[in-house]
Protein backbone atom coordinates (compact mmCIF):
# COMPACT_ATOMS: atom_id res chain seq x y z
CA UNK A 1 0.00 0.00 0.00
CA UNK A 2 1.34 3.52 -0.78
CA UNK A 3 2.26 5.71 1.90
CA UNK A 4 0.00 8.74 2.93
CA UNK A 5 2.28 12.23 2.90
CA UNK A 6 1.77 13.88 6.47
CA UNK A 7 2.83 17.16 7.08
CA UNK A 8 3.54 18.04 10.52
CA UNK A 9 3.83 21.72 11.45
CA UNK A 10 6.05 22.85 14.44
CA UNK A 11 7.45 26.16 16.05
CA UNK A 12 5.62 29.05 14.47
CA UNK A 13 5.75 32.95 15.56
CA UNK A 14 4.31 32.40 19.11
CA UNK A 15 5.43 33.04 22.53
CA UNK A 16 4.89 28.73 22.71
CA UNK A 17 7.76 28.52 19.96
CA UNK A 18 9.63 26.44 22.27
CA UNK A 19 7.24 24.22 23.83
CA UNK A 20 5.37 23.03 20.00
CA UNK A 21 8.98 21.93 19.69
CA UNK A 22 9.53 19.37 22.18
CA UNK A 23 5.94 18.44 21.25
CA UNK A 24 6.58 18.10 17.13
CA UNK A 25 9.77 16.02 18.02
CA UNK A 26 7.37 13.95 20.06
CA UNK A 27 5.03 13.44 16.98
CA UNK A 28 7.04 12.65 14.64
CA UNK A 29 8.89 9.98 16.61
CA UNK A 30 5.46 8.05 16.60
CA UNK A 31 4.38 8.29 13.68
CA UNK A 32 3.89 4.80 11.95
CA UNK A 33 6.24 5.57 9.02
CA UNK A 34 4.88 1.70 7.45
CA UNK A 35 1.65 3.77 6.94
CA UNK A 36 2.59 7.51 6.55
CA UNK A 37 5.44 9.78 5.32
CA UNK A 38 5.63 12.61 8.20
CA UNK A 39 7.04 16.03 5.88
CA UNK A 40 8.59 18.36 8.54
CA UNK A 41 7.43 22.23 8.15
CA UNK A 42 9.49 24.24 10.66
CA UNK A 43 8.22 27.91 11.06
CA UNK A 44 10.69 29.93 12.70
CA UNK A 45 9.84 33.09 15.49
CA UNK A 46 9.59 35.32 12.46
CA UNK A 47 7.03 33.36 10.50
CA UNK A 48 9.10 31.75 7.98
CA UNK A 49 8.12 28.76 6.09
CA UNK A 50 10.81 25.58 5.78
CA UNK A 51 10.76 21.89 5.03
CA UNK A 52 12.85 20.56 7.12
CA UNK A 53 14.95 17.43 5.92
CA UNK A 54 17.32 17.14 8.95
CA UNK A 55 18.06 14.66 12.16
CA UNK A 56 14.91 14.72 14.47
CA UNK A 57 16.67 15.46 17.18
CA UNK A 58 17.84 19.22 16.24
CA UNK A 59 13.57 19.93 16.55
CA UNK A 60 13.54 19.27 19.80
CA UNK A 61 17.37 21.15 20.76
CA UNK A 62 16.00 24.01 18.39
CA UNK A 63 18.57 23.40 16.05
CA UNK A 64 16.56 22.92 12.98
CA UNK A 65 16.70 25.88 11.16
CA UNK A 66 19.73 26.00 9.18
CA UNK A 67 20.67 26.60 5.90
CA UNK A 68 21.88 22.91 5.65
CA UNK A 69 18.72 21.27 6.61
CA UNK A 70 15.42 23.90 5.50
CA UNK A 71 14.53 25.01 2.08
CA UNK A 72 12.03 27.75 2.14
CA UNK A 73 8.50 26.44 1.59
CA UNK A 74 4.79 27.50 1.70
CA UNK A 75 1.28 25.70 1.58
CA UNK A 76 -0.07 27.01 -1.81
CA UNK A 77 -3.62 27.58 -1.03
CA UNK A 78 -4.63 26.67 -4.58
CA UNK A 79 -7.10 23.73 -3.88
CA UNK A 80 -5.62 21.91 -7.04
CA UNK A 81 -2.08 22.00 -5.46
CA UNK A 82 -3.28 20.14 -2.36
CA UNK A 83 0.21 20.24 -0.84
CA UNK A 84 3.79 22.09 -0.35
CA UNK A 85 5.41 24.27 -2.41
CA UNK A 86 9.02 23.85 -1.83
CA UNK A 87 11.46 26.60 -3.13
CA UNK A 88 14.82 24.77 -4.54
CA UNK A 89 17.82 26.20 -6.12
CA UNK A 90 16.83 25.84 -9.59
CA UNK A 91 12.87 24.99 -9.64
CA UNK A 92 9.45 24.87 -7.98
CA UNK A 93 8.50 21.92 -6.51
CA UNK A 94 5.47 20.56 -5.53
CA UNK A 95 4.74 18.07 -2.49
CA UNK A 96 1.28 16.78 -2.60
CA UNK A 97 -0.21 16.59 1.01
CA UNK A 98 -2.49 13.78 1.78
CA UNK A 99 -3.37 15.22 6.03
CA UNK A 100 -1.44 17.51 7.88
CA UNK A 101 -1.12 18.08 12.00
CA UNK A 102 -0.07 21.48 13.16
CA UNK A 103 1.79 21.11 16.55
CA UNK A 104 1.92 24.81 17.13
CA UNK A 105 0.50 25.66 20.71
CA UNK A 106 -0.72 29.55 21.20
CA UNK A 107 -1.44 32.23 18.46
CA UNK A 108 -0.57 31.50 15.19
CA UNK A 109 -1.18 27.82 15.29
CA UNK A 110 -4.04 26.74 17.88
CA UNK A 111 -5.85 29.81 16.90
CA UNK A 112 -7.77 28.66 13.99
CA UNK A 113 -5.36 30.80 11.63
CA UNK A 114 -3.20 27.64 10.42
CA UNK A 115 -6.31 25.69 10.56
CA UNK A 116 -7.87 27.88 7.88
CA UNK A 117 -5.07 28.04 5.21
CA UNK A 118 -5.05 24.10 5.30
CA UNK A 119 -8.60 24.27 5.01
CA UNK A 120 -8.61 26.59 1.83
CA UNK A 121 -6.00 24.35 0.16
CA UNK A 122 -8.32 21.24 0.48
CA UNK A 123 -5.84 19.48 2.76
CA UNK A 124 -7.28 17.24 5.78
CA UNK A 125 -6.54 18.65 9.25
CA UNK A 126 -5.24 16.18 12.07
CA UNK A 127 -7.48 18.12 14.80
CA UNK A 128 -9.61 20.89 15.30
CA UNK A 129 -11.07 22.46 12.15
CA UNK A 130 -10.61 26.35 11.79
CA UNK A 131 -13.63 27.24 13.86
CA UNK A 132 -13.12 25.06 16.90
CA UNK A 133 -9.68 26.19 16.98
CA UNK A 134 -10.74 29.63 17.19
CA UNK A 135 -13.58 29.48 19.85
CA UNK A 136 -11.57 27.63 22.40
CA UNK A 137 -8.87 29.73 21.96
CA UNK A 138 -11.15 32.89 22.67
CA UNK A 139 -12.34 32.04 26.75
CA UNK A 140 -14.70 34.26 26.41
CA UNK A 141 -16.96 33.02 23.28
CA UNK A 142 -15.63 29.42 24.68
CA UNK A 143 -17.30 30.01 27.95
CA UNK A 144 -20.64 31.48 26.60
CA UNK A 145 -20.96 28.07 24.40
CA UNK A 146 -20.41 26.20 27.10
CA UNK A 147 -22.45 27.55 29.50
CA UNK A 148 -25.20 27.97 27.00
CA UNK A 149 -24.87 24.06 26.74
CA UNK A 150 -25.49 23.79 30.29
CA UNK A 151 -22.42 23.41 31.82
CA UNK A 152 -21.10 26.42 34.75
CA UNK A 153 -18.86 28.60 34.13
CA UNK A 154 -17.02 30.94 36.13
CA UNK A 155 -18.39 34.63 36.82
CA UNK A 156 -16.20 37.07 34.48
CA UNK A 157 -16.11 39.92 32.26
CA UNK A 158 -14.15 41.46 29.52
CA UNK A 159 -12.11 44.60 28.62
CA UNK A 160 -11.40 45.78 25.43
CA UNK A 161 -8.70 48.87 24.28
CA UNK A 162 -11.64 51.67 25.59
CA UNK A 163 -13.04 51.00 29.01
CA UNK A 164 -14.66 52.96 31.99
CA UNK A 165 -12.38 52.38 34.83
CA UNK A 166 -14.57 52.92 37.65
CA UNK A 167 -16.79 51.02 36.10
CA UNK A 168 -14.94 48.03 35.76
CA UNK A 169 -13.17 48.14 39.28
CA UNK A 170 -16.51 48.10 40.51
CA UNK A 171 -17.18 45.18 38.61
CA UNK A 172 -14.35 43.57 39.27
CA UNK A 173 -14.65 43.98 43.16
CA UNK A 174 -18.48 42.46 42.88
CA UNK A 175 -16.39 39.05 41.77
CA UNK A 176 -14.64 39.66 44.99
CA UNK A 177 -10.64 38.64 45.73
CA UNK A 178 -8.43 36.93 44.55
CA UNK A 179 -9.47 36.99 41.03
CA UNK A 180 -7.71 36.06 37.84
CA UNK A 181 -6.49 38.35 34.99
CA UNK A 182 -6.14 36.49 31.60
CA UNK A 183 -5.84 37.56 27.99
CA UNK A 184 -8.38 36.76 26.37
CA UNK A 185 -6.72 34.76 23.26
CA UNK A 186 -3.55 33.24 24.72
CA UNK A 187 -1.86 30.24 25.70
CA UNK A 188 0.18 28.52 28.77
CA UNK A 189 -1.12 30.66 31.23
CA UNK A 190 1.18 33.63 29.43
CA UNK A 191 0.05 37.18 30.80
CA UNK A 192 -2.43 35.54 33.40
CA UNK A 193 -2.08 36.93 37.13
CA UNK A 194 -3.40 35.60 39.91
CA UNK A 195 -4.93 39.17 42.05
CA UNK A 196 -4.93 38.94 45.98
CA UNK A 197 -5.79 42.80 46.34
CA UNK A 198 -7.20 46.08 44.39
CA UNK A 199 -4.11 47.88 44.51
CA UNK A 200 -2.54 45.15 42.16
CA UNK A 201 -5.28 45.14 39.67
CA UNK A 202 -4.36 47.80 37.04
CA UNK A 203 -0.67 46.16 36.67
CA UNK A 204 -2.02 42.90 35.85
CA UNK A 205 -4.51 43.72 33.10
CA UNK A 206 -1.57 46.09 31.71
CA UNK A 207 0.38 42.91 31.72
CA UNK A 208 -2.49 40.89 30.01
CA UNK A 209 -3.06 43.79 27.47
CA UNK A 210 0.75 43.04 25.68
CA UNK A 211 -0.67 39.81 24.88
CA UNK A 212 -4.16 40.56 23.66
CA UNK A 213 -6.37 43.35 22.89
CA UNK A 214 -9.10 42.08 25.01
CA UNK A 215 -9.00 40.70 28.45
CA UNK A 216 -10.77 38.99 30.72
CA UNK A 217 -11.32 39.63 34.58
CA UNK A 218 -12.83 36.01 35.80
CA UNK A 219 -13.55 35.14 39.58
CA UNK A 220 -11.60 32.31 41.65
CA UNK A 221 -12.99 29.18 41.71
CA UNK A 222 -12.46 26.99 45.08
CA UNK A 223 -11.46 23.26 44.59
CA UNK A 224 -8.69 22.17 42.36
CA UNK A 225 -8.33 21.58 38.52
CA UNK A 226 -9.14 18.27 36.77
CA UNK A 227 -8.90 17.43 32.91
CA UNK A 228 -10.09 15.25 30.23
CA UNK A 229 -8.28 13.55 27.30
CA UNK A 230 -10.85 13.64 24.21
CA UNK A 231 -10.12 11.50 21.05
CA UNK A 232 -12.86 11.31 18.70
CA UNK A 233 -14.92 12.84 16.10
CA UNK A 234 -18.79 10.93 16.13
CA UNK A 235 -17.17 8.29 18.82
CA UNK A 236 -15.61 9.59 21.61
CA UNK A 237 -12.89 8.00 23.86
CA UNK A 238 -11.98 9.77 27.13
CA UNK A 239 -8.98 9.22 28.61
CA UNK A 240 -8.65 8.64 32.73
CA UNK A 241 -9.48 12.14 34.62
CA UNK A 242 -6.50 13.88 36.07
CA UNK A 243 -6.15 15.88 38.69
CA UNK A 244 -3.56 18.83 39.24
CA UNK A 245 -2.35 19.09 42.82
CA UNK A 246 -0.73 22.70 43.33
CA UNK A 247 0.39 23.72 46.92
CA UNK A 248 0.33 27.47 46.64
CA UNK A 249 -0.28 29.65 43.29
CA UNK A 250 -1.86 28.56 39.94
CA UNK A 251 -0.71 26.61 37.34
CA UNK A 252 1.17 29.28 35.19
CA UNK A 253 3.75 28.97 32.52
CA UNK A 254 6.62 27.59 35.17
CA UNK A 255 4.83 25.38 36.89
CA UNK A 256 3.29 23.99 33.98
CA UNK A 257 6.72 23.00 32.00
CA UNK A 258 8.91 22.61 34.66
CA UNK A 259 6.32 22.07 37.82
CA UNK A 260 7.91 23.00 41.41
CA UNK A 261 4.81 22.63 43.34
CA UNK A 262 2.56 21.50 40.91
CA UNK A 263 1.65 17.81 40.56
CA UNK A 264 -0.40 15.94 38.08
CA UNK A 265 -1.60 12.76 39.20
CA UNK A 266 -3.76 10.43 37.03
CA UNK A 267 -6.53 8.91 37.40
CA UNK A 268 -7.87 11.65 39.56
CA UNK A 269 -8.47 10.61 43.47
CA UNK A 270 -11.76 11.35 43.05
CA UNK A 271 -15.03 8.94 43.41
CA UNK A 272 -15.96 6.66 39.88
CA UNK A 273 -19.17 8.01 39.93
CA UNK A 274 -17.64 11.80 39.98
CA UNK A 275 -15.26 10.81 37.40
CA UNK A 276 -17.91 9.92 35.00
CA UNK A 277 -19.88 13.32 35.44
CA UNK A 278 -16.51 15.12 34.51
CA UNK A 279 -15.76 12.62 31.59
CA UNK A 280 -19.80 13.29 30.24
CA UNK A 281 -19.08 16.99 31.16
CA UNK A 282 -15.82 17.16 28.58
CA UNK A 283 -17.70 14.99 26.24
CA UNK A 284 -20.30 17.98 25.80
CA UNK A 285 -18.32 20.88 26.16
CA UNK A 286 -15.90 19.39 23.44
CA UNK A 287 -19.01 18.89 20.99
CA UNK A 288 -20.92 22.43 22.03
CA UNK A 289 -17.51 23.85 20.51
CA UNK A 290 -17.49 21.81 17.55
CA UNK A 291 -13.66 19.79 18.29
CA UNK A 292 -12.69 16.82 16.68
CA UNK A 293 -9.63 14.54 16.17
CA UNK A 294 -8.32 15.23 19.63
CA UNK A 295 -8.85 18.02 22.35
CA UNK A 296 -8.01 18.34 25.94
CA UNK A 297 -10.68 19.46 28.40
CA UNK A 298 -9.93 21.38 31.58
CA UNK A 299 -12.37 22.24 34.64
CA UNK A 300 -12.33 22.71 37.99
CA UNK A 301 -14.38 20.48 40.65
CA UNK A 302 -15.34 22.50 43.76
CA UNK A 303 -15.58 21.08 47.17
CA UNK A 304 -19.13 21.26 46.69
CA UNK A 305 -18.77 18.72 43.57
CA UNK A 306 -20.08 21.21 40.97
CA UNK A 307 -18.30 20.63 37.71
CA UNK A 308 -16.85 24.40 36.09
CA UNK A 309 -15.67 24.96 32.85
CA UNK A 310 -12.26 26.40 32.47
CA UNK A 311 -10.73 25.94 28.69
CA UNK A 312 -10.63 24.02 26.03
CA UNK A 313 -6.58 22.84 24.26
CA UNK A 314 -7.08 22.16 20.94
CA UNK A 315 -3.37 21.27 20.68
CA UNK A 316 -2.40 20.25 24.01
CA UNK A 317 1.06 19.35 25.08
CA UNK A 318 2.23 16.02 23.41
CA UNK A 319 5.56 15.21 24.94
CA UNK A 320 5.98 12.09 26.61
CA UNK A 321 5.22 13.35 29.83
CA UNK A 322 2.68 16.29 28.82
CA UNK A 323 -1.07 15.23 30.70
CA UNK A 324 -2.92 14.36 26.96
CA UNK A 325 -0.92 11.18 26.26
CA UNK A 326 -0.75 10.11 29.93
CA UNK A 327 -4.69 10.18 30.63
CA UNK A 328 -4.83 8.39 28.05
CA UNK A 329 -2.08 6.23 28.09
CA UNK A 330 -3.98 5.48 31.17
CA UNK A 331 -6.51 3.36 30.43
CA UNK A 332 -4.17 1.43 27.67
CA UNK A 333 -3.87 3.60 24.59
CA UNK A 334 -0.04 3.98 23.88
CA UNK A 335 1.15 7.28 22.41
CA UNK A 336 2.11 5.67 18.91
CA UNK A 337 -1.73 4.89 18.83
CA UNK A 338 -2.96 8.37 19.99
CA UNK A 339 -1.01 9.96 17.07
CA UNK A 340 -2.43 7.36 14.40
CA UNK A 341 -5.38 7.17 15.61
CA UNK A 342 -5.52 11.31 15.19
CA UNK A 343 -4.12 10.71 11.16
CA UNK A 344 -6.61 8.39 10.60
CA UNK A 345 -9.90 10.32 12.11
CA UNK A 346 -8.36 13.29 9.16
CA UNK A 347 -7.96 10.92 6.52
CA UNK A 348 -10.88 8.75 6.82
Amino acid sequence: MEKLTIAVLFGGNSAEYGVSLKSAYSVIAHIDTNKYEPVMIGISREGEWYRFSGELEKIRDDEWNNPGDCVRAVISPDRKTRGLLVFGEDELQTVRIDAAMPVMHGRNGEDGTVQGLLELAGIPVVGCGTLASALCMDKDKAHKLAEASGVRTARSFTLGNSFDMAAWLERAESLGYPLFVKPVRNGSSYGITKVERKCDLCAAVKLAFNYDDEVMIEETIPGFEVGCAVLGNDYLVVGDVDEIELKDGFLDYEEKYTPNTACTLVPARISEEQAGEVKETAKTIYRALGCSGFARVDMFLTPAGDIVFSEVNTIPGFTAHSRYPNMLKSIGIRFEQIVNRAIELAVE
